[in-house]
């Protein structure tokens, strides 16, 4: 039977998307696999990691009839990587096995049956669903997932918040050395929802949600394109995600994620307004001679100057000064110079604002005229 028949560059993409999920090593064989279904004159191609399950759907030719099976998704991938763009590729199947071909080459793939394969069980209590343009939620989680934890014994950290309440959506971020929190607004009203999604899960989305402007239509009035919006609903234990003809369902993080309000400081009274790159260029100097351990960097506002140094145990110094607008008292503080380095680097705003108290308190960064962006770090010893 031949199960499919496209240009390559169609079915590489469709499987690429689906692809980022799964393990290379695995204690169950076949969830190496892509399970790929025919039916109607559609192809649907699911992998699932036992926590995250992520399916689309493309119109392809082939024999009339339903089919399913799954193969190895990385060695078809490969495969069809090798093959010319523009050559047409069919999938045939027959005595348990799968035989792609294109032009003169052709290559046998072992396969496992569909039945086998473990789909993730959907929840039945899905509260609303909503949607935000696929640029939006992209631009919320390049503003924070750099704030994760990563393999923290407090697990509700490996991930990140989202909340949806009233008008807006609220996506945080922390390791418990600093935290970043972003919003946007939703066009429909939402009862509160909290819920954490885990690492992989923010990795993956962000990964699928680069290409959101490809499926950007024409706004109404001819003017510049908006991206395809993602629909989003959230259960007790899972949430699902809906674009671009694609389907990504995950299993949550359990567990209290900290009051991040309580974190955020109110009063600070010093603001300083730098260039974002001229500070960010300023501190990848100053780190280079910053020791592996210990990434620390001082900086001293003064009237009118910012000064950067650091060192290392060989003795190595480096110093930068920047002009700034400022007319504060005095202030040393240290930092991790990687903490700073991340905001500024995941951010594309040509200013930033730093509130500070004291060298004692955690420093605000924040963005003129945009509310919705907080990046908070503690200052370190130095």
């Amino acid at each position: 039977m031949i199960v499919l028949k496209a240009p390559q560059d169609k079915l590489l993409a469709a499987l690429q998307s689906v692809s980022g999920i799964v393990e290379r090593r695995h204690t169950l064989p076949i969830l190496a696999n892509v399970m790929i279904r025919r039916h109607a004159g559609q192809c649907e191609f699911t992998t699932s990691d036992l926590e995250i399950q992520v399916r689309t759907s493309a119109a392809m030719d082939g024999d009339k009839g339903d089919f399913s099976t799954t193969v190895g998704a990385r060695k078809l991938i490969d495969i069809l990587r090798t093959l010319p763009p523009d050559q047409t590729v069919t999938l045939s199947a027959a005595q348990n096995k799968l035989t792609l071909q294109g032009g003169k080459s052709r290559f046998t793939l072992q396969t496992l049956p569909a039945d086998d394969f473990p789909l993730v069980q959907e929840a039945a209590d899905f509260g609303p669903t909503f949607s935000v343009p696929q640029k939006t939620l992209k631009g919320l989680i390049d503003q924070v997932h750099f704030a994760m934890a990563v393999h923290d014994i407090r697990y509700y950290l490996n991930g990140i918040l989202f909340v949806a309440e009233g008008h807006t959506l609220t996506l945080v971020a922390t390791d418990g050395h600093r935290l970043a929190l972003a919003q946007a607004t939703l066009d429909v009203e939402m009862p509160k929802q909290e819920v954490i999604l885990p690492r992989k899960t923010v990795l993956e989305l962000q990964r699928l949600l680069k290409d959101g402007a490809k499926d950007a239509k024409p706004a109404k009035d001819g003017s510049e394109a908006e991206a395809a919006p993602i629909a989003m609903c959230f259960a007790a234990n899972q949430a699902r995600f809906t674009f671009s003809g694609m389907e990504f369902v995950t299993k949550l993080v359990e567990g209290k994620f900290p009051d991040f309000n309580r974190v955020i400081p109110k009063n600070h009274k010093q603001h300083i307004t730098l260039g974002r790159g001229a500070l960010l260029t300023s501190l990848q100097r100053a780190a280079i001679l910053t020791s592996e351990k210990f990434k620390g960097v001082r900086m001293n506002f003064e009237p009118g100057a910012l000064r950067i140094a650091s060192n290392n145990a060989e003795q190595e110094e480096a110093k930068e000064e920047l002009e700034i607008d400022y007319s504060g008292p005095s202030i040393e503080i240290g930092f991790n110079v990687t903490y700073l380095m991340d905001v500024l680097s995941n951010m594309d705003q040509e200013l930033v604002t730093l509130s500070l108290q004291d060298a004692n308190s955690s420093a605000l960064f924040t963005v003129p005229e945009q509310d919705g962006f907080k990046y908070v770090v503690m200052p370190m010893r130095i």
